[in-house]
């Protein structure tokens, strides 16, 4: 399917009328299905889809390792796309333990959790000794901003990557969803066994609580941001262990939880 396309458009610029045409992102329902039953629809980009599921299973701790995931189908129906996944038996109960019915528009990632003890759960702690330098902020938002290929075409899909300090981004996935572009990130490094402990997540979005949880589901030390985080996104990234690094404008960025991975912090003048 289709990721964008060409529509026409009318713009007003510097008082002048102008005909023309915009590169529009594609936004689909995509049902991810289960073993036969529907745990979500979210509205997403139709690529990297395969990636999207894998991602999806694990951030939400539906599956604890790919193995879990026996069979994975993609079937394109009139009114959108099923991520048809087979689960072996322990992943089957665990599913069924923490199945709710949700439906989740871009920008919400907690729509339709039953209960305020799934939307807080406790979360693993990242005790990784990443060690990074201020450089590695820049040159993380730099690299991610050179992979993002559909938001250059659209200017309306969130990005997500992983930084390894000395490599840059060497993975990066885009989403009209700032949630599906981590998960299918989250998917495609562990399809390619990246270890998540030896760099930091990048994202172009705000830094909410969901998308904390989602970084210390994937076994990141450190998340970097181009906008703000809320505070209940900094005090679970706390206890997480999780460095989060946000506001991240060229050279200059704030970081808001442990910032003894990065050199020069601990003598910082805090006055």
């Amino acid at each position: 399917m289709e990721t964008h396309r060409i529509v026409p458009r009318l713009a007003y610029r510097a008082g002048r009328w102008e005909r023309g045409g915009r590169s529009v992102a594609a936004e689909v329902p995509v049902a991810i299905v289960y073993n036969g039953t529907t745990q979500a629809v979210m509205m997403a980009t139709p690529e990297a889809l395969e990636d999207f599921a894998c991602g999806f299973s694990l951030t939400e701790g539906i599956v604890s390792d790919l193995a879990e995931m026996t069979e994975t189908e993609i079937v394109s129906l009139p009114q959108g796309i099923e991520l048809r996944i087979w689960l072996a038996g322990a992943a089957e109960e665990r599913f069924h333990a923490r199945r709710r019915a949700q439906v989740g528009p871009v920008g919400c990632g907690l729509c339709g959790i039953d209960s305020l003890n799934e939307a807080l759960r406790p979360l693993p702690v990242r005790a990784a000794p990443l060690h990074l330098a201020p450089a590695d902020a820049e040159a993380a938002m730099k690299g991610l901003m050179r992979l993002q290929e559909l938001n250059f075409a659209t200017r309306a899909a969130h990005a997500a990557g992983f930084y390894l300090p000395g490599k840059g981004v060497v993975l990066g996935r885009e989403d009209v969803g700032r949630h599906n572009a981590l998960d299918k990130l989250a998917g495609a490094m562990a399809r390619a066994g990246l270890g998540a402990p030896d760099g930091a997540l990048v994202i172009t979005s705000r830094i909410s609580v969901d998308m904390v949880q989602k970084a210390a589901m994937i076994g990141a030390p450190v998340l970097m941001a181009a906008s703000a985080p809320t505070a209940l996104a900094i005090a679970e990234a706390e206890a997480a262990g999780i460095t989060l690094v946000a506001v991240v404008r060229g050279a200059d960025f704030e970081i808001f939880t442990h910032p003894e991975r990065f050199t020069g912090s601990e003598t910082a003048d805090v006055a």
